[in-house]
């Protein structure tokens, strides 16, 4: 058993130091091979070919979520360029952030009908990558009363989430969050931060098996 704990120690302390020199779909198949190995291993049978034969297996389920998810980013890219989407790629999932000043007038959780062809092409997207989870969540910046604001960034996360329900989007995919001002990316002491803050992000997280 200790063994096994170092063999994960080192395994992962190596990936980690290459990283910076790997792609994701490298990166998965790297983690796809220790984790195969080990599973490998862990069945008690000391034979060589069982344990390269779980290797094996564990590289192709790693590179497969990579190179999923670098196709999805490519295709979010693609159809949100110009948008004022900017879509952002975090180790195995997807962050899309959407400014609050495109989608929503001030202090309402109304979807602006002209962002209506932008959640089309998420949706498109979604539709076409099946197999994601995805967390729909909103902020706000800190003017205000904090309730209130979290309040109305679980209605304007839910209001996306719903559209996309109306865009064939399977509803067991989605889970909304109202984050309010606890998750600030920016500064609240001027203008152009707040802006920033006022937001719903939509994470792409990916299904593992």
């Amino acid at each position: 058993m200790k063994k096994t704990i170092i063999a994960v120690v080192l395994s992962t302390a190596i990936i980690s130091g290459c990283a910076s020199n790997m792609s994701n779909t490298q990166k998965g198949a790297g983690i796809g091979a220790v984790l195969g190995a080990l599973a490998g291993k862990g069945t008690g049978d000391n034979d060589k070919s069982r344990y390269v034969w779980g290797a094996a297996l564990g590289a192709i389920a790693g590179s497969a979520i990579g190179s999923y998810m670098d196709k999805q980013e490519e295709a979010f890219r693609d159809e949100l360029s110009g948008s004022g989407v900017e879509v952002y790629r975090e180790g195995d999932s997807i962050r899309l952030s959407i400014p609050g000043n495109i989608t929503f007038s001030t202090g309402s959780s109304a979807i602006v009908t002209g962002f209506y062809p932008v959640l089309e092409d998420v949706a498109k997207v979604l539709n076409r990558y099946e197999k994601t989870k995805l967390s729909v969540e909103g902020h706000t910046d800190s003017v205000g009363d904090a309730n209130y604001n979290r309040q109305l960034s679980m209605q304007r996360a839910n209001s996306v989430a719903n559209y996309l329900r109306g865009t064939n989007v399977d509803a067991s995919r989605l889970q909304t969050l109202g984050m309010g001002e606890s998750k600030p990316i920016a500064t609240n002491e001027n203008a152009q931060g707040r802006q920033e803050n006022r937001r719903v992000e939509l994470r792409v997280i990916p299904l593992q098996g």
